[in-house]
């Protein structure tokens, strides 16, 4: 799964797609959940709240990224807005998994972030790819794996 032998994809420049999900972020901040989408519409992916530890800074950092649901478990792609590189919010996850998400219409939730790999990484992988017809040709531009990552439920008060 997402392999280099899919067409080129037509991506809008990437000052578009960065600027698109900072103003995502402020609108989330200035009216909370009711910018957040369940994976319940057309679509067929939702957008969470997702705020992470940085890994050089330790400070609190908050994104908004697009997901699917896996039986309750919401599950990210690593995409950087499919620019080269894996996106900061992924890194800080490799570096400190523990994170808070919030879905829309659900209180925040303790999560543990993972690397999907293996026969799951491809069950997930086309899972969104049945919602992205896109999604190999976008993968295929990019000069690096893109991490499917799953969000885990843990206890709120484990330490992390």
């Amino acid at each position: 799964m997402g392999t280099k032998t899919a067409e080129p994809a037509k991506l809008p420049p990437a000052w578009f797609k960065h600027l698109f999900w900072r103003g995502h972020r402020l609108a989330y901040r200035l009216f909370g959940q009711r910018v957040l989408w369940t994976p319940n519409n057309k679509r067929g992916w939702g957008a969470m709240h997702v705020t992470t530890t940085g890994r050089k800074s330790g400070d609190r950092r908050e994104v908004i990224l697009g997901y699917v649901d896996d039986d309750g478990v919401p599950v990210a792609m690593a995409m950087n807005g499919w620019d080269d590189g894996h996106p900061a919010w992924w890194l800080n996850l490799e570096a400190h998994p523990d994170a808070i998400i919030r879905l829309k219409g659900e209180p925040e939730r303790p999560v543990r972030a993972r690397r999907v790999e293996g026969d799951e990484r491809d069950r997930l992988w086309g899972l969104w790819a049945a919602r992205d017809e896109g999604l190999d040709a976008y993968a295929a531009s990019r000069s690096v794996d893109t991490p499917v990552v799953a969000f885990d439920r843990r206890d709120a008060s484990a330490s992390g």
